[in-house]
């Protein structure tokens, strides 16, 4: 094979990204920008300004030892990418990194379809081939130094006439358009690993800073003894609001939940649109606007604050991922696996999270208990395999986890099946505290982690930047249920009056503060969704 420059071989690349490996990207500025008049020349020069790009980038990179690795490597993550923008319409930003890298192997199994092979097969394994039997040709340091500094000019040049000469057009691409840019394929991936470094990285070992340090169970002054609390916290997975038939949709999703005295809360948003952001944020003192990833790891969360009090036994049961470090200093139980979880089939089922539990109760007589179920849900695209075959009521269901070959019905169908089953697991969860009753107060509180998005404009999943994510991933399913005399504390008709109100995950923290009834610094009665329906002591 004729030997040739790192330049032309970067180059070539350069064509091959923006050719085969940024249909996502074009396909939305079509969308933007109709494919008419001036914006033909728009688009086209959107084209040549990635290829130079990229030209600069791999160029500013390139030496004997790291071209072909680094577009290798490069070319390996990209087709992935491709796949995944392609396919479920989402991007790869430091979010979605961070998910990626705390998913568990069986949930990535669902996402691994014939579909994926082709995109290995001809946008990984075949290029790669090229380029590594590609063979280079190196000349001296000096000559190789001024061809270097050369294909940087040339480059710079073509991307500063294009920037200029189009002005006003890119103008609006970069500020009143900013989403596209998160679907430029490799930049925006690249860019994403080094924001996930900058937001996780430390500079030393984690030093976890303590909060409510001050916390006590309050003291009723009336001298009366009080029963004490049992608290289930589930915490679901990926339920979008507008599938439940609690808030008027269509299908009947929750036949059994509407027979239970439950508090529904239509209006429940996300902090995030990941169980990697989501979860830790709802569980910690920040609200959505000053959560990041750093903090969430440093400072303790509304587990340690309850657990500071010393009266309160805390269990964290899992049957999805993990708990994204929430749960690192309480007890924690994995239900991923028959080992422990007793209602397995194809999988491991969030009921079984129920086994075992009066033997805990049991052995924590005479403390207050917060048990916190992880479910997994209805976390896709495998919806069809979130529930047993006895809840396949709506029909034909999608048996796929490529849905973009399903017919929206289908899945729509495999969805909703998989939120029957979540209104069967919450109602045994009910039923399964109504004993308990007499001598304890009990409560259930239901929050989803997030929400998803079925097909609508074409996209997929969930996972989007919190700005431009729809409606779908962000507003989710959430209710509470009362029993025993703790409705003696909290006026559930009250609470009624302003169930509708808007509230997100950031009031999740106060809220189980103020049905502990803990007095700490640390919490705020105005973000305590219960405290405007506690009666007077």
């Amino acid at each position: 094979m004729k030997q040739i420059s790192q330049y032309k071989l970067i180059l070539f690349t350069a064509f091959l990204f923006a050719i085969f490996y940024n249909f996502s990207f074009f396909k939305n500025i079509l969308i933007t920008y109709p494919n008419e008049g001036l914006n033909i020349i728009y688009i086209s020069s959107t084209f040549i300004l990635l290829v130079s790009f990229i030209v600069f980038v791999f160029t500013l990179l390139s030496s004997k030892y790291t071209t072909k690795p680094l577009l290798i490597l490069t070319l390996v993550v990209s087709a992935f990418t491709a796949y995944f923008m392609d396919t479920y319409h989402i991007v790869i930003d430091d979010s979605m990194i961070r998910n990626s890298l705390q998913t568990n192997l069986s949930e990535s199994s669902d996402l691994f379809t014939p579909k994926l092979i082709v995109y290995v097969l001809i946008l990984a394994i075949v290029p790669t081939y090229f380029i590594f039997k590609t063979k280079i040709e190196y000349k001296s340091f000096k000559e190789e130094s001024f061809k270097k500094l050369k294909t940087l000019f040339l480059s710079l040049v073509i991307i500063l006439i294009i920037l200029f000469s189009f002005s006003k057009f890119y103008t609006s691409f970069f500020r009143e358009h900013k989403s596209l840019r998160f679907h430029i394929n490799p930049i925006y991936w690249i860019y994403s690993i080094g924001n996930y470094v900058n937001k996780t990285l430390t500079s030393g070992p984690i030093i976890v800073k303590e909060i409510g340090k001050d916390a006590i169970i309050k003291v009723d002054i009336s001298g009366k003894t009080e029963k004490t609390k049992i608290v289930i916290m589930v915490v679901g997975e990926a339920a979008r609001a507008d599938r439940f038939s609690l808030n008027e949709y269509g299908k009947e999703t929750n036949p059994l939940l509407k027979k239970e005295e439950i508090t529904n809360f239509s209006n429940m948003y996300s902090c995030g649109t990941s169980t990697a952001e989501s979860v830790p944020c709802m569980f910690s003192m920040f609200g959505r606007a000053d959560y990041d990833y750093k903090k969430g790891i440093s400072t303790e969360n509304i587990l340690d604050v309850l657990k500071h009090t010393n009266d309160i036994k805390i269990l964290w049961r899992d049957n999805n991922s993990d708990s994204k470090g929430v749960a690192l200093r309480v007890d924690f139980e994995d239900y991923r696996t028959s080992k422990t979880n007793t209602i397995c089939d194809e999988e491991c089922r969030d009921e079984g999270m129920l086994v075992g539990l009066n033997e805990y109760i049991k052995n924590n007589q005479g403390k207050n208990i917060l048990i916190v179920l992880h479910q997994m849900g209805n976390h896709g695209p495998a919806y069809y395999k979130r529930y047993p075959k006895e809840f396949e009521k709506f029909t034909p269901v999608c048996k796929s986890n490529q849905l973009e070959q399903c017919t929206q019905e289908e899945v729509s169908n495999a969805y909703d099946n998989a939120i029957l089953y979540t209104d069967y697991f919450l109602s045994k969860v009910i039923n399964f505290l109504k004993p308990y009753s007499n001598d304890y107060e009990t409560a259930m509180l239901y929050m989803s982690d997030h929400g998803e998005s079925l097909g609508e404009n074409g996209i997929y999943l969930h996972g989007l930047p919190y700005f431009m994510a729809p409606d779908e991933q962000k507003h989710i399913g959430s209710l509470m249920w009362f029993g025993g005399e703790i409705k003696d504390e909290i006026n559930v008709e009250k609470l009624n009056t302003y169930k509708n109100q808007s509230f997100s995950q950031d009031n999740l923290f106060h809220t189980l503060l103020g049905l502990f009834e803990v007095e700490t610094t640390v919490y705020k009665k105005e973000m305590d969704i219960l405290y405007n329906a506690n009666k007077p002591q």
